[in-house]
């Protein structure tokens, strides 16, 4: 089938909630995608930062062929093998206590909002706790997650959302403060800001908010679903801080392409929050996106992709300054090792993204202005090297 074909067929039977680039995507190997008349594109988008491996990985497909061929679903009333061994894997990489498994970043979102508000029902008996979020964050388009996602435009024309969320700026701990009240029971915010416009937290704010949840036994709730899984130069981007969370959220490079995520809870908010009967999910834990949570988490230590991360993304910083420092519509460079954005000004980042495409290169967009680079984590210097030169010949 022809390309335009499928884009018609998809516009006429897919409902039109997503504006796709003119672009039919058939296959992939390493960090290259082809699409179906054969071009070739250099990604560094990785379907919005979740192929962290890259395309191919013989050890990863195989994992997967082997579990399809032995066992996909039983649901959460029987034990499998791989759930167990993948929270072992997930809970001694973050440090943390319990893990619970969803199918995606925003259900994820949704099981620490009730972990944290169950939390603070069983110190008091009360059921109109705040939550504080952050504006220009982004945690899920659900009706919780889209309830403290910072965003207006998002939100509008979906009210009313849950009730009892406060916003306060990012990375300025006065506002923190000024939000809180006795019903505070949680602050919940991503480490680095990635549709917003890729912010990372400043040290002294993340260390200031904790220290406040500590003082006032208010939950720390830490959205690691984009710059997690090694993305930053860390396992979590919070460990680079020296700050846990009381609750941790993650997906998209957790699974590497199978649809899975999770919320994390330490020894505290395990023991204190939710009960059977409280949570569930069909789908949460099933043995196909196990068995791909475990292998990512094998492969990632025996590949060293996290060091592999500090270096690469240190020369792609390096080399992102540099067109900076050229190029007057560049305003600024945002992030932390493989996520990474570059603040465009005076024209429309969409039409550089475009362009990119048009010159073989996958980049995409964060909030307004900004030109996102999510790349697969396996990424090359030389990669870099092509993108760059791919880059400056869009603007």
């Amino acid at each position: 089938m022809k390309a335009n074909e499928i884009m018609e067929k998809s516009e006429q039977y897919v409902l039109h909630t997503y504006n796709r680039y003119p672009v039919v995507l058939d296959h992939g190997k390493g960090v290259r995608l082809y699409d179906v008349d054969g071009r070739e594109y250099l990604d560094f988008a990785a379907g919005i930062a979740v192929f962290a491996l890259g395309y191919g990985n013989e050890t990863y497909n195989q994992a997967l062929k082997d579990q399809i061929d032995k066992l996909i679903h039983t649901s959460n009333l029987y034990y499998n093998e791989p759930m167990g061994e993948a929270a072992e894997k997930l809970i001694k990489a973050s440090g943390m206590d319990k893990v619970f498994f969803t199918n995606s970043g925003t259900e994820a979102i949704e099981g620490a909002l009730k972990a944290a508000r169950k939390y603070a029902y069983l110190k008091d008996g009360n059921t109109d706790h705040e939550i504080i979020a952050m504006n220009h964050s982004f945690h899920g388009r659900s009706m919780g997650a889209l309830s403290v996602t910072g965003n207006t435009h998002y939100q509008d024309p979906f009210r009313p959302l849950i009730g009892g969320i406060r916003f306060a700026e990012f990375n300025n701990l006065d506002s923190v403060k000024a939000q809180v009240t006795e019903k505070t029971c949680a602050v919940i915010m991503e480490t680095v800001q990635g549709e917003g416009g890729i912010y990372p937290a400043d040290p002294e704010f993340l260390r200031g908010v904790k220290a406040l949840c500590e003082e006032k036994d208010i939950l720390l709730i830490l959205d690691e679903i984009q710059c997690g899984m090694g993305r930053t130069g860390s396992m979590f981007a919070w460990q680079e801080y020296g700050v846990e969370p009381d609750i941790m959220t993650c997906a998209k490079a957790l699974g590497c392409g199978i649809p899975v995520g999770a919320f994390v809870l330490n020894k505290k908010t395990a023991e204190h929050s939710l009960v059977p009967g409280d949570h569930g999910t069909t789908y949460g834990g099933n043995p196909l996106a196990c068995a791909a949570v475990r292998t990512v988490f094998d492969i990632f230590e025996k590949e060293k992709i996290v060091e592999h991360v500090q270096e690469v993304g240190a020369y792609l910083e390096q080399r992102l300054n540099a067109l900076v420092e050229k190029y007057d519509f560049l305003a600024q460079r945002r992030g932390k090792g493989l996520i990474q954005g570059l603040v465009v000004t005076g024209r429309p980042v969409g039409e550089i993204v475009l362009k990119a495409m048009e010159n073989g290169l996958l980049v995409i967009t964060a909030g307004t202005d900004v030109l996102r680079m999510v790349p697969p984590l396996v990424i090359s210097k030389a990669d870099v090297d092509e993108m760059i030169e791919k880059l400056e010949k869009s603007f």
